[in-house]
């Protein structure tokens, strides 16, 4: 696969042995909205996902500043509209923020024209509260239409954590066959959050309805990814919710784990955007056997995936 054969040495600046990223979805009520229609206007279960944005959050920022850790955000616009006071507070204590476009649309509905309205739409919306054009993207739900990625790079973003399928990052590739700018980190589901917590009884969320997932095993495993990532020298994406991590219990849980992690001389801990910029300054396009470029041969006339 592209670029793993890279020595540890040559990937991470000043002879870092692997990189570390801190992600949060700042969803509010949307994600459940979007992937549970059935819970609109059923205050008693919104209220479990209204618990990040009241509690959560507050919580994140002062453990991440007692640790002096950044970390990047991915809000979709509404959210951002509807808690302004929340985007320039993760803003103004250091924290970078990317956006997932306007509403938490799954994009597999949407035509690319409507996606790529989304994203502007998200942008502006973040922009207005920050100062700043997010450079950022995290696609919401679903997959992204052919030539989405072209419209990304169009749009500023030169970033996108959205798909997986690697340890490294790597390059969305071009329509066109130029050299790409956009950098992909991927992600894995046994470095989230939601698939070992995410939980509410009625409607039953997830729908097998799991036990929550305890939190000693939890921590075990996350360290044990952490050390394979250490190991080969890779890029360890943690994808994090402020209503499921941000509770009096899982905070400690989050900060035992962030405190091995940073334990280690040598790793990296910065934010998506520092992240891909190293990458793209010094890594080369991805070989053409990464599966990112069969999808794009296997797309490129705009044939749907």
């Amino acid at each position: 696969m592209s670029n793993n054969s890279t020595s540890v040495q040559e990937k991470w600046p000043q002879g870092k042995r692997c990189a570390v990223v801190i992600t949060f979805d700042f969803n509010d009520i949307q994600g459940i909205l979007s992937q549970v229609p059935a819970v609109a206007g059923r205050e008693k279960t919104l209220s479990v996902w209204r618990y990040g944005t009241l509690r959560g959050i507050d919580r994140i920022l002062a453990m991440l500043a007692e640790k002096n850790l950044r970390s990047s955000w991915v809000v979709p616009g509404i959210v951002a509209d509807d808690h302004p006071q929340k985007i320039t507070q993760i803003a103004r204590a250091g924290h970078e923020l990317a956006t997932s476009g306007y509403e938490f649309a799954k994009f597999d509905d949407l035509s690319l024209e409507e996606q790529v309205s989304s994203l502007q739409r998200g942008q502006a919306a973040l922009k207005a509260y920050t100062g700043e054009q997010p450079r950022g993207f995290r696609i919401p739900a679903g997959n992204w239409a052919p030539g989405f990625a072209d419209a990304l790079s169009e749009a500023g973003i030169d970033w996108s954590s959205s798909w997986r399928g690697d340890d490294l990052p790597y390059f969305q590739p071009t329509s066109t066959g130029e050299q790409s700018q956009l950098v992909e980190l991927p992600m894995h589901y046994e470095l989230e959050d939601e698939p070992y917590f995410a939980f509410n009884l009625s409607p039953a969320v997830p729908p097998a309805q799991s036990r929550i997932a305890s939190y000693r095993h939890t921590l075990g495993n996350m360290k044990m990814d952490f050390d394979g990532f250490y190991r080969f020298g890779l890029c360890y994406v943690l994808r994090l919710h402020p209503e499921v991590i941000g509770t009096a219990g899982r905070i400690g849980m989050l900060a035992e784990l962030l405190d091995y992690i940073t334990s280690k001389p040598d790793v990296w801990v910065a934010t998506a955007g520092e992240v891909a910029d190293w990458w793209r300054q010094t890594q080369p396009q991805n070989e053409a056997s990464h599966p990112a470029q069969i999808w794009q041969q296997h797309t490129q006339n705009g044939v749907q995936p």
